[in-house]
């Protein structure tokens, strides 16, 4: 696509104008998440409340909420259904912190490093039932049939990461098998567009995780490495590297027997055989495709909002 729909490569993409736009939807949005996350357990909606109020960008309810606005629906039902995607992406964050036994998120501590493992997958399966509540309310099964298949889809998601961890065999089809299941997924339940945004954006996070400050990411960097996930990084890295390399990669990476600056140096590593670009590459690839998605779209304040947001995808450093 040519002028407004390629990326501007001075000003930076920004979640700005498809929040100014969303503004009043997302606040009704916000109003019913609240309004749901109500029980007369009282550790659930504190406990709820503690994630939801983290900080999160809400990019996927956004993506539900502007896409409706760019085919020219008019209607109420995208509140509730931005509120189902939001509850399902926040249940999962909940079990991903306690499968990564994860401190920080956004630079707040994680459910499980203050109630425990215990509550947040509790409250997590809590959500999990009240995003299927509105579903069924909004009485679509082909909606339904969307967002359950979605549910499911990122549980296996999380399953084969698990499988795949601590293995420098895994090849890059199994790592981009993960990554559509775990994340894409829900993107694209929340919008045609989102499958390949949703690659995108996990790419990124992958990058991000060897590449940038505790204080701009919001937890502290290398958890994918101590943890054993190989990612496209140490994918691009180890199939670069040389015997010594591999052997680095395969004694902290699959032994888990790591030491005193073994994070650095694989940072060095991942920066030597130009990894991390590589990921932003591969990255910037799909935000472009799914912004070519948008171009069926007549120009307007919506298309421009949407594509504002993939570059986003991208370009940003948390």
């Amino acid at each position: 696509m040519a002028g407004v729909d390629r990326l501007d490569a001075i000003r930076k993409p920004s979640l700005d104008p498809l929040c100014r736009l969303l503004s009043s939807e997302l606040e009704r949005v916000n109003q019913l998440i609240v309004q749901r996350m109500q029980s007369p357990v009282a550790l659930i909606p504190q406990l709820a409340g503690h994630i939801v109020a983290g900080g999160g960008k809400r990019l996927r309810p956004m993506l539900t909420l502007g896409c409706a606005r760019l085919c020219g629906y008019r209607g109420g039902r995208h509140i509730a259904l931005a509120a189902a995607v939001e509850f399902i992406h926040t249940a999962t964050l909940l079990h991903d912190d306690v499968v990564d036994a994860s401190d920080l998120r956004r630079g707040r501590d994680t459910a499980n490093a203050v109630w425990g493992n215990k509550p947040p997958i509790l409250v997590g399966d809590f959500l999990f039932s009240r995003s299927f509540e509105l579903m069924v309310a909004d009485g679509s099964l082909r909606i339904l049939e969307i967002l359950s298949h979605a549910s499911s889809v990122i549980a296996e998601g999380e399953v084969l990461q698990l499988m795949t961890a601590n293995d420098t065999r895994t090849s890059e089809a199994a790592y981009l098998a993960v990554i559509q299941a775990k994340t894409a997924e829900l993107f694209a339940a929340a919008s045609r567009i989102g499958r390949n945004l949703g690659i995108a954006f996990q790419l990124v996070d992958d990058m991000l995780d060897f590449s940038a400050h505790a204080t701009e990411l919001g937890k502290s960097i290398g958890n994918d490495f101590r943890d054993g996930k190989v990612t496209l990084p140490v994918l691009v890295a180890f199939a670069r590297g040389d015997k010594g390399e591999r052997a680095f990669w395969r004694r902290t990476i699959e032994e888990q027997d790591q030491r005193a600056g073994d994070l650095q140096r694989a940072i060095e590593l991942l920066e030597r055989h130009g990894a991390l670009a590589e990921t932003l590459s591969r990255a910037r690839s799909y935000a472009a495709t799914a912004i070519d998605g948008l171009s069926i779209f007549r120009d307007g304040i919506e298309r421009r909002a949407l594509i504002d947001a993939a570059g986003f995808a991208t370009e940003r450093g948390f």
